[in-house]
């Protein structure tokens, strides 16, 4: 039997909450997590006919890539089709879950989708976020050390980019001196004791620190274990906006525009002038984008490939690049196939369906 945090938590294995912007609001939103789950509603967007899709479907869980509670609201009535969605979800015991900024900004997520739609290859972060990273240092008697090791490791330290296991270790001497009360694993009770110890030093992310000091503890042979954390200021190379990659050959401008939107299926782009360079270096970003232009340039990228560019906006392309709107909805539809093919890894008999509902509010003439 499922349950609907089974599905949330592996979820957030995959894009953790504390990936999220400031501004956000993933997770949860309406339901109980502890509901039994008869099936899964996957879309872009939650409105009124989603809820009505997932209820005839007996879909109870709906998840979303937006929030459809994105500002506080001080009433819910039906003035707002917020409201209205809202309503419907909690009449029809249907859990609403956001996945947003946090599938955003990992290099698996939704910029990695819109790259593989596109032909990009040699994928990587655009702009990668400082901070969220600390360094755990403990101390070790050298007999246990790889057993030690071993369960950080288990539980998500000491992983850099496509390298896992990582650590830096240094042997030293530790002294202690166990007072009457203690249960010391090496040593007697008010005699100085020195051990020959190793020193650990892992990277660890911020989210994993609880279940990565759970198993220090666990793991450790001392009654008391010693170590300390430190907060890092480097970057986090798999964590960040936007994402960079290459197409196989380059196209021209204009080839690259018709590209666009056969891959996206989108009728209508807007751009800034072609001019005659090749197209090879692509920057992306799904959604609104264009607080990453300047970046792009500085990544020496071709054109810039994001949604909801402002008029004055698209001046800062300068001539460096092509900066290209395709359109918020056309960006990011192909999450909904990221999301089924995710909970699918993890639960492949159960009820996962894409919605059919087309939630994009914006039309072309």
């Amino acid at each position: 039997m499922v349950k609907i945090k089974d599905i949330t938590h592996y979820l957030e294995q995959f894009a953790p909450v504390g990936y999220q912007e400031s501004y956000d609001n993933s997770g949860l939103l309406t339901g109980d997590e502890q509901w039994t789950a008869k099936g899964v509603l996957i879309t872009l967007d939650c409105t009124e006919q989603v809820i009505e899709e997932a209820a005839a479907n007996e879909c109870n869980l709906v998840i979303a890539h937006h929030p459809i509670l994105f500002r506080p609201l001080k009433q819910i009535t039906v003035k707002t089709y917020v409201e209205r969605t809202i309503i419907s979800a909690i009449k029809k015991d249907i859990a609403i879950y956001a996945i947003h900024t946090n599938l955003d900004n990992i290099i698996d997520g939704v910029n990695n989708k819109l790259a593989q739609r596109l032909g990009l290859s040699q994928l990587n972060i655009l702009k990668p976020k400082a901070a969220g990273l600390k360094k755990l240092v403990t101390f070790t008697p050298k007999s246990d050390t790889s057993k030690v090791l071993e369960a950080l490791h288990k539980a998500g330290a000491g992983a850099i980019g496509n390298y896992s296991d990582c650590a830096f270790m240094t042997e030293g001497t530790g002294t202690f001196r166990p007072n009457q009360e203690a249960n010391p694993h090496i040593g007697k009770t008010n005699e100085l004791e020195k051990v020959a110890e190793d020193r650990i030093e892992v990277i660890l992310p911020n989210h994993l620190q609880n279940q990565i000091l759970t198993a220090l503890n666990l793991a450790h042979p001392y009654e008391e274990v010693a170590y300390y954390l430190q907060e890092l200021t480097n970057v986090n190379q798999e964590v960040g906006s936007g994402m960079t990659g290459k197409l196989e050959s380059p196209l021209t401008a204009n080839d690259f525009l018709q590209h666009l939107k056969q891959q996206l299926g989108t009728p209508v782009l807007k751009h800034t002038e072609p001019g005659e360079s090749l197209i090879q270096k692509v920057a992306i970003c799904g959604g609104a984008g264009s607080f990453l232009t300047n970046q792009a340039i500085k990544a020496s990228c071709d054109a810039f490939i994001t949604s909801d560019i402002k008029y004055h906006e698209f001046f800062d392309a300068d001539g460096k690049l092509l900066l290209v709107d395709v359109g918020h909805y056309e960006s990011e539809v192909a999450t909904k196939d990221l999301l089924g093919d995710i909970i699918n890894k993890k639960f492949p008999k159960f009820a996962v369906r894409l919605s059919e509902t087309d939630t994009n509010p914006i039309r072309y003439f």
